[in-house]
């Protein structure tokens, strides 16, 4: 059907034929997304990096069963082969305050200390049980008081740590020095006491005998 033409209908045809304009359409730019800025990435330190300016990782051995390294003993091998067997540590009494000297037998020490980690490993979930956060101490050999002999402590890079271990005695360090031992043997050293204190039984175990109990 065809409609009679009219200014109207001419107007639409004039618009509609009429060729398109020079300019581009406009475009619309997608909307900018926020970025998202990540923190670097920590890294960490080595001991070479925290060590103090005069520092150094080794030093002259504390005892005849350290090693040259901070916080360090022989293996059960080594000192056998230096039929190194008694293990020696100061120890000074609370009631009386006299001091004396504490001897252990290295392996049937070790032995104890092994049994009681292949017992109780599983309960402890990499947390120090009772036995070692509050430790029992020997008993004094001048007054005859029962467990009131604290091993002697001196500093941190003089400490008996063999001597602590066979004694399951290392509970009586404090916070500090258990975390000088995690950092010298780079092991894991924040969280509670009872944490870095299985670490630090841990590690010295492992260090006196390399192959797993």
């Amino acid at each position: 059907m065809l409609y009679p033409s009219s200014p109207n209908n001419q107007q639409f045809l004039d618009l509609s034929l009429s060729t398109p304009s020079d300019d581009p359409p406009p475009t619309h730019a997608p909307p900018q997304q926020d970025t998202l800025t990540t923190a670097p990435t920590r890294r960490r330190r080595s001991v070479n990096q925290i060590l103090r300016p005069g520092k150094s990782l080794t030093i002259p051995p504390p005892y005849p069963w350290s090693t040259t390294r901070r916080a360090t003993v022989h293996s059960l091998q080594y000192l056998q082969a230096k039929s190194i067997n008694t293990i020696t540590g100061r120890v000074q009494c609370k009631k009386c305050d006299r001091k004396f000297s504490i001897e252990y037998d290295l392996h049937d020490k070790f032995a104890e200390v092994a049994i009681f980690i292949a017992k109780n490993d599983d309960e402890m979930h990499h947390r120090a049980p009772e036995a070692w956060m509050n430790p029992s101490l020997p008993n004094c050999k001048f007054c005859d008081q029962n467990n009131c002999a604290k091993p002697i402590m001196s500093k941190k890079r003089s400490i008996n740590w063999l001597f602590l271990f066979l004694g399951q005695m290392i509970g009586v360090c404090k916070l500090s020095e258990l975390k000088y031992f995690c950092k010298h043997t780079k092991n894991h050293r924040t969280g509670a006491k009872n944490r870095v204190l299985y670490l630090t039984y841990m590690g010295l175990c492992r260090q006196l005998n390399p192959a797993p109990l």
